[in-house]
């Protein structure tokens, strides 16, 4: 065996000389000085692959066509093996190698590594950091979600006040009339196929270049003896990259991705807001107005690119240790300070929306399709305290059966006397009577005949202000007037819809007192406590168009 081994190493050393450029790649001399400080490339790189490995996996089960978008990220989110969790990394993969890019950048600026020979090394590098961003701009869309829809609508327009290349660029995006198919499709195309190999293709040329011209030495290392690559600086990379996605995995894991609503271009009351590493640009482009717009957009953004890439130019001196390097350490302080400041002034001046309870579409909301006795049927389940003799699909199985199951499921008459009898319909039962009146057992029974193993963890885990809501709209009889999901009456305007045509304040005015904004309604005022409000709108709200 031993012997066939030698044979195959040296038959794929002849033919490919596989061997020797692993030996050559582990076992290159680095200066004496090379340590934990020079781990950024190795985990940025890292962290490209996870992007590219992740991004895979999302695609071959994502519609790249705008709505399918969205669904098809919802099957990811709630129907596939692990589809949270290849998200979540996916998500925050992004952002942690934009910080790492970053950081890794900060490090050769500091210590010069920018310096004669390495010039095109660090070109190349800002380039990489260019495609990083666009990643994040790109990819931002692919939701199609309200969130996504409306920030690329802010980007489209930023593009298209480029001087002289504005229009073109706004046609190449699709975005010159409004965000759609084909603003959807460049927008995949560049994330999918022309970033990724444009990006192999330049880390290619960059590990090149630093093996080419070495790893930047600090100034007297020439007089220290040189080390080798492998093991100790192996060492040291394979720890970062551990911890790189120690952290990525915990955050892809603890730290929920949100999901909005179906993109909504008719939803104008929409806040966009970019990503957290777009906000300090959102922030300076306030600080100019009308024809001067163009300068904290494009003009900007452009020469800070340009200044990165003609470093190596501007400071042409020779190499000095980090810390006699003041003017450069000057640079990168004012550069953090005026990035943390932009940015948090962006968090601090969001304009607040009009408060309304936060739905998580990255789950399943089959709640969201009931009607309002089925779901307020839930608060009846939930107030009496079934769980505690029955399992809802999962779970240990408890004294009573499992409610989901559909061969146990009776008429609602049946349910009701048996809720009101238990002993009597089901002779031995240790069940004791339920003490609700008719409408809402009626409401209770509604829920459980709607119940199977598929929906019943999305409708057991519904939130409290929509149950709570949907009690309010029980109780209050609204059903006799109006229409929620195609149930009730059409004496009142239906309320599926209800957020896209009224605010929030209207509809607090408009229970107290009908009259004063929809002069000759029937409709009787109602005195609901401030939880109940809260709750009845963030449900009507909720409703689905």
């Amino acid at each position: 065996m031993r012997e066939f081994r030698a044979r195959l190493a040296t038959w794929l050393e002849h033919r490919t000389g596989i061997e020797t450029a692993v030996r050559s790649f582990l076992y290159e001399e680095i200066p004496a000085s090379s340590g934990w400080h020079q781990v950024f490339g190795s985990v940025a790189i890292f962290l490209f692959l996870v992007q590219v490995f992740t991004g895979i996996l999302l695609a071959v089960n994502y519609a790249p066509t705008p709505g399918d978008a969205y669904n098809s990220l919802r099957y990811i989110l709630t129907e596939l093996t692990a589809g949270r969790l290849i998200r979540g990394l996916h998500h925050w993969g992004a952002s942690m190698m934009i910080v790492v890019v970053v950081l890794h950048m900060t490090q050769a600026f500091l210590y010069g590594a920018y310096k004669k020979p390495r010039e095109a090394t660090w070109m190349v590098g800002v380039v990489l950091f260019v495609l990083t961003l666009a990643y994040g701009l790109t990819g931002y869309l692919l939701p199609w979600d309200n969130r996504a829809y409306w920030g690329t609508v802010v980007a489209t327009q930023i593009a298209a006040q480029a001087p002289l290349l504005g229009p073109y660029l706004s046609r190449l995006l699709g975005g010159e009339s409004s965000i759609g198919v084909v603003t959807f499709a460049r927008f995949f195309g560049l994330h999918v196929l022309l970033l990724p190999p444009a990006t192999t293709f330049l880390i290619a040329l960059h590990v090149y270049l630093v093996r080419k011209h070495g790893v930047a030495p600090l100034p007297g290392d020439e007089r220290l003896p040189r080390k080798k690559f492998f093991p100790e600086q192996v060492f040291k990379d394979t720890v970062a990259i551990f911890l790189a996605f120690a952290v990525l995995f915990i955050m892809a894991v603890a730290v929920r991705v949100p999901l909005e609503r179906l993109a909504d271009p008719t939803d104008t009351t929409y806040i966009p807001r970019p990503d957290w590493y777009f906000l300090f640009l959102f922030q300076t482009l306030k600080f100019f107005k009308g024809p001067l717009e163009v300068v904290g957009s494009v003009v900007l953004p452009g020469a800070a690119i340009l200044a990165l890439l003609l470093v190596p130019f501007i400071d042409r001196g020779r190499m000095v240790r980090v810390a006699r390097r003041t003017v450069a350490a000057g640079f990168v302080a004012l550069a953090v300070l005026g990035w943390a400041g932009l940015t948090a002034a962006a968090i601090a001046t969001t304009p607040k929306p009009e408060p309304v309870a936060e739905i998580d579409f990255s789950g399943p909301t089959d709640w969201i399709e009931l009607s309002p006795q089925e779901l307020a049927g839930i608060g009846y389940f939930r107030r009496e305290n079934c769980v505690s003799c029955h399992t809802l699909g999962d779970g240990k199985p408890g004294i009573g059966p499992d409610l989901t199951t559909t061969s146990i499921h009776k008429s609602a008459a049946w349910m009701i006397r048996h809720f009101k009898r238990p002993s009597e319909i089901v002779p031995g039962s240790a069940m004791p009577p339920i003490q609700l009146s008719d409408s809402q057992l009626n409401a209770l029974a509604a829920f459980l005949l709607k119940l199977n193993p598929r929906n019943a963890s999305a409708l057991e885990n519904a939130p409290d202000f929509a149950v709570g809501g949907a009690l309010i709209y029980q109780t209050s009889n609204c059903g006799a007037c109006h229409q929620v999901n195609n149930v009730g009456m059409k004496i009142g305007p239906p309320l599926n819809g209800l957020r896209k045509r009224r605010s929030r304040p209207w509809l607090e005015r408009h229970f107290r007192d009908p009259q004063s904004v929809s002069p000759n309604t029937i409709m009787p005022p109602y005195q609901f406590n401030a939880r109940d409000v809260d709750n009845l709108i963030s449900y009507l709200f909720a409703l689905p168009d």
